[in-house]
């Protein structure tokens, strides 16, 4: 597996900057609080495995912040989500991509996304919400494997997929990211 990358989109953790919809229900400081803990859990989970190395996508661009844990950062760019992971993720041959609130989120998952770039073009870990928390791209790939595609809806995985119609997409497990409130609340009661 030499060579793959994980690369973990995060947001600079500051006080109103950081899970709006999520600081609608239990404010902005519960928000962040939650974000730091999420994100330090997240880097824990995929930061220092030897079978990959791991790079944090920030913003905004130039953001200091108190960081949880030290790796190579790379800026995310301007545009859409898609604009930004497609341009994070194109210079690379193997690479797996997650964000920063996904409470499930286990090394084992990493693993199981380069395992499945073994014999798939792409690998998606399905969110409940119909997006995705997890993308993993090998070298065959469409040339805007994000393009079309509504974020932020039911339908983003789907638009996603259909961007790959002919090639080789696996998926795995299904999991909670958590936008809001109610999402958290199922994540901390067993329902993820």
């Amino acid at each position: 597996m030499r060579g793959d990358t994980v690369i973990v989109f995060a947001r600079a953790p500051r006080l109103g900057a950081v899970k709006r919809r999520l600081a609608r229900g239990i404010g902005a400081m519960g928000a962040l609080r939650f974000y730091r803990a999420q994100l330090a859990a997240t880097l824990a989970a995929v930061a220092g495995d030897g079978r990959w190395r791991t790079i944090l996508a920030t913003t905004p661009p130039g953001a200091r912040a108190a960081w949880p844990r030290r790796l190579p950062r790379i800026g995310q760019g301007g545009g859409d989500l898609g604009m930004r992971m497609e341009r994070a993720m194109r210079p690379l041959r193997r690479v797996v991509l997650v964000g920063s609130d996904i409470p499930g989120l286990a090394r084992e998952d990493i693993a199981a996304a380069f395992r499945a770039l073994g014999r798939a073009d792409a690998v998606f870990g399905p969110a409940e919400d119909g997006g995705y928390w997890l993308v993993g791209l090998g070298p065959r790939r469409p040339r805007r494997p994000f393009g079309a595609v509504r974020w932020s809806t039911r339908h983003a995985l789907a638009d996603t997929l259909a961007n790959f119609h002919g090639r080789r997409v696996a998926l795995l497990r299904r999991l909670r990211d958590v936008d809001t409130a109610a999402d958290l609340r199922a994540v901390r009661w067993g329902a993820a």
